[in-house]
């Protein structure tokens, strides 16, 4: 019988099967961010096990609170700093170098098609789309990885999601991934590798594919994955030109991570999205979802465009293109957040920057801060905001406030007419 993608990566890093149904693998990439990483750098410090596996497997950032906000975020960014220069971590990315790490490490190539990857961050999922096995895991689990550089699993199970048909006018990954969420549920793909494929997906980008597997999460599922492709490698092509002797045996070479045709699936969602809208949550659960036309005319008092779900460049230039030449609506403040530096500075030299200023858009560094309403953009108790990041859960941006989650294009409509608003109608 074959195997899926999942299943072959647990094969080729399995190091034990203490249970018939637990897996333990071997890790390649350890992540680590400033929020949950320093509970464990204390509690290894504490019992005298100050030790990294390996110092080039781990990759760490300073991203959720930057620059910090209190003397506790300073702590915790201190914390960090600290370990990453007594470990050795050369990929350390402290503030001016630092960027939201969902975005920031694909970015530098850290990723690579069959890898396993461990972060304290449930959108860990992102990193799938490079076809990786990439979970977010708890501070324990992180602990034994910085350690021991293995984790712990249950044996994967896959939902094969299908995508088909003609992408629309005016829909994205986002109101893709929406519309499966919606289907599913929160619990839908529980426990599960959601395996994203079909013709639609091939002709994504590997922005739209990340922002696929970024939200499987929300579905309940352990992890998102893509298979990798030409796509996968012209991305990659900058770190991995000297492996390989061209592109195209790059790309021969990924194909041993593609699911086997015979390979068994616990399920399979197949998703024709010809007829598909743009997609708005609504609630406090991310399966609420409706089409963007259900809610038009519901008030916005803040628009978000940024995160690890929306914050690439192919996101900001989507929302300029509504944006320019228009204003934001006197009731609504618009932020923008670029996911990395890296981005920034694209943005500034494709003009984009000035298009949002222009707008009356401010115009953030690169942080996580809003996303879970820990900084730089806070909502009041009875606000809303549309925002293009990945939760919507009750006081996830500001306590008794509401996020609405969509598209960045749907997300400058909002900000252009201070409601929620089909952009289809703005789209020149």
């Amino acid at each position: 019988m074959g195997q899926t993608i999942a299943e072959k990566i647990f094969s080729a890093h399995l190091r034990d099967t203490p249970t018939p149904d637990n897996m333990v693998i071997d890790i390649d990439v350890i992540m680590c961010h400033e929020i949950t990483t320093p509970i464990a750098i204390m509690d290894l410090v504490d019992k005298d096990m100050d030790r990294v596996i390996d110092p080039d497997r781990i990759k760490a950032v300073i991203d959720h609170v930057t620059p910090p906000k209190d003397s506790k975020t300073a702590m915790q960014a201190k914390i960090m700093r600290d370990w990453a220069r007594r470990q050795n971590i050369k990929d350390f990315f402290d503030i001016g170098q630092n960027g939201v790490c969902h975005a920031l490490f694909p970015e530098k190539g850290f990723i690579r098609p069959g890898n396993t990857v461990i972060m304290g961050d449930s959108h860990t999922c992102t990193h799938g789309a490079f076809g990786a096995f990439a979970a977010g895991v708890g501070t324990t689990d992180l602990e034994v990885g910085i350690l021991k550089g293995v984790c712990a699993f249950r044996k994967p199970a896959s939902m094969k999601v299908e995508v088909t048909g003609t992408m629309p006018k005016g829909v994205y990954a986002k109101d893709i991934i929406l519309h499966i969420i919606k289907t599913l549920t929160v619990n839908g793909a529980t426990d599960m590798v959601m395996e994203f494929c079909g013709p639609i997906v091939e002709a994504m980008n590997m922005s739209s594919r990340m922002t696929l597997c970024n939200m499987s999460v929300e579905a309940g599922a352990t992890s998102g994955l893509c298979l990798p492709d030409k796509v996968t490698a012209e991305y990659l092509w900058p770190f991995i030109q000297d492996d390989y002797a061209s592109l195209e045996e790059a790309v021969e070479d990924y194909k041993k991570w593609h699911s086997d045709t015979d390979a068994q699936y616990a399920q399979t969602l197949p998703l024709d999205v010809t007829e598909l809208v743009p997609q708005v949550t609504h609630g406090f659960k991310p399966d609420q979802v409706k089409d963007i036309t259900e809610l038009a005319g519901e008030r916005i008092d803040q628009v978000y465009i940024g995160s690890c779900t929306n914050g690439r460049i192919e996101d900001i230039r989507e929302a300029a293109s509504i944006l320019k030449g228009r204003k934001v609506a006197d009731t609504v403040r618009g932020i923008l957040t670029p996911a990395t530096p890296g981005i920034y500075s694209q943005a500034l030299d494709e003009g984009l920057i000035k298009i949002f200023m222009d707008a009356g858009f401010c115009v953030l560094n690169p942080t996580c801060g809003a996303c879970l309403g820990m900084s730089s953009g806070v909502l009041a108790e009875g606000e809303s905001c549309a925002s293009t990041t990945n939760r919507n859960f009750n006081g996830r941006m500001g306590k008794g406030g509401m996020v609405h989650l969509m598209s960045p294009l749907s997300a400058a409509a909002a900000a252009v007419t201070g409601k929620i608003t089909d952009p289809r109608s703005m789209m020149q």
